[in-house]
């Protein structure tokens, strides 16, 4: 007995203090500001570096090109309208590429 009390009870007491604070250090860790999880591109890039995406030839004007875009999207074939710096592209997946081509020459 430690001062005329239980010495578990006494003990377990401050295991509570313990946990809170090893649970404090790892939520700081955790959600620290100075960590990026996610690393998003902060520019933009040639038409050739967009990895599995293959660029179409698209219209020099933005506005065209969304036109593309929705045509595409309405004969049921995945693609994304992006800027890259070499203005902006169409991109589809390169097995779509083929029908792409076709229904946009059509």
């Amino acid at each position: 007995m430690l001062g005329g009390i239980n010495n578990g009870l006494f003990f377990q007491s401050f295991g509570g203090f313990v946990g809170l604070a090893l649970l404090i250090i790892v939520l700081k860790w955790g959600f620290a500001s100075n960590r990026k999880m996610i690393v998003t591109p902060i520019k933009a890039g040639k038409k050739d570096q967009y990895g599995l995406l293959k660029a179409l030839e698209t219209p020099s004007n933005y506005i065209e090109a969304q036109m593309v875009l929705q045509k595409l999207i309405d004969s049921n074939i995945k693609a994304t309208l992006t800027q890259t710096l070499d203005g902006p592209q169409i991109m589809v997946f390169e097995k779509d590429l083929r029908a792409a081509s076709a229904i946009l020459k059509s």
